[in-house]
């Protein structure tokens, strides 16, 4: 190391802002899939108003002036298509079913990468068995 270079050292403050940052992309992203699932489900002003939030990743002041509304008013919106949405998944759990299958198909490709390279044939029933466990929960 350079002489007068310090070394950084992550504090625990640090690893906690990194964590929160982690947290609220991850909120974020599960908004969008829910959005994504769900939104036609929202009225059009609530598609609209939630479209900018999770989408176009507008502030709510952006939101509000754009709508013509109050700041609270776009946050109401907010909270109450966030609650709908959710509402939607507990009940119908398509994110839930989507993500699963995803995780299985990711799978499979994993596997077809070691077969074209070893050619076992274990992996080919291996795929065969997780797109039966696909089609079953389809």
């Amino acid at each position: 190391m350079p002489k007068g270079v310090k070394k950084k050292h992550l504090t625990p403050f640090c690893f906690c802002c990194m964590i929160a940052q982690v947290i609220r992309v991850n909120e974020i992203l599960k908004q969008a899939l829910l959005y994504d699932f769900y939104g036609e489900l929202l009225t059009e002003h609530q598609k609209e108003i939630y479209g900018r939030f999770v989408s176009d990743d507008l502030s709510l002041g952006e939101i509000a002036k754009e709508a013509g509304i109050s700041r609270q008013g776009v946050h109401d919106i907010i909270k109450r298509c966030s609650a709908a949405l959710s509402g939607y998944e507990e009940k119908l759990h398509l994110v839930e079913r989507f993500m699963a299958v995803k995780q299985k198909v990711e799978h499979i490709d994993a596997l077809l990468s070691g077969y074209e390279k070893e050619g076992d044939e274990t992996v080919l029933r291996r795929i065969r068995d997780i797109s039966r466990e696909i089609l079953d929960e389809l």
